[in-house]
């Protein structure tokens, strides 16, 4: 990673950012202090599914997973399978672990702090499906280096994911949206959009629970919101 020159759009990222917002309330600190720490992806070595679940099992992870609700809601449906979530602010794993905890989840898995450095430390091949839902836009020229949809990350999810995984895209940013267009035209080879007709990526398609984020962009911002599933080849 170090090898790569700032601003250069194949690197990984590093996160950029604020890591907390409002003071977590002493409820949400006993989470971070008792519940965290026993669902806790490792610091350091492989991370695999029989490592952090006891078996092999398929493997999902969502790179910044904001409050939580999506994780939480497809960890539920499909609780034979595993999850990891990797996000940085500190408020969303606060609301994530309320999710875990009150649902129940055995099958979460939880990094509070960058998502590229777990990801690396993934065998490649290993992943079933990963999500990247509503990032951070970062929408001025000079940022775009920031953006997750750049060559090194999206080259780090070709590898991770399996033959026939699915990696899943949302966002209500329009400049985002052609960025991310025009990043995953690079990876053709890699990577085939599952798309039929505009409604393929206007509709959220089943088994994608909608967010508060989600809401808020169609209720508050009057945003259009864009679905995007890709196949690994």
């Amino acid at each position: 990673m170090s090898a790569h020159k700032e601003g250069d759009p194949t690197t990984l990222n590093r996160l950029y950012g604020r890591s907390q917002g409002k003071p977590l309330r002493a409820a949400q600190r006993a989470l971070f202090d008792n519940l965290l720490p026993q669902i806790a992806v490792p610091g350091e070595g492989a991370v695999t599914s029989a490592g952090l679940f006891g078996h092999d099992r398929p493997l999902h992870f969502e790179i910044g997973f904001g409050g939580g609700e999506h994780m939480a809601w497809r960890a539920d449906l499909l609780p034979d399978h595993g999850f990891i979530g990797a996000e940085p602010f500190a408020n969303g794993v606060a609301q994530a672990l309320v999710h875990v905890r009150d649902g129940g989840l055995a099958n979460v898995r939880i990094h509070h702090g960058d998502a590229l450095e777990v990801l690396d430390r993934i065998p490649d091949g290993a992943l079933t499906m990963l999500y990247l839902l509503h990032p951070d836009p970062w929408p001025k020229a000079k940022h775009a280096k920031r953006r997750m949809m750049n060559d090194g990350p999206v080259r780090m999810f070709a590898d991770k994911l399996k033959k026939g995984g699915e990696f899943r895209f949302g966002t209500d940013h329009p400049v985002y949206l052609r960025h991310a267009l025009m990043v995953m035209r690079r990876f053709t080879t890699e990577f085939e959009w599952l798309v039929d007709t505009p409604a393929s990526w206007q509709n959220r398609p089943s088994g994608w629970p909608q967010t508060r984020y989600e809401v808020k962009a169609r209720e508050t911002y009057g945003h259009e919101v864009w679905y995007f599933r890709f196949r690994r080849r």
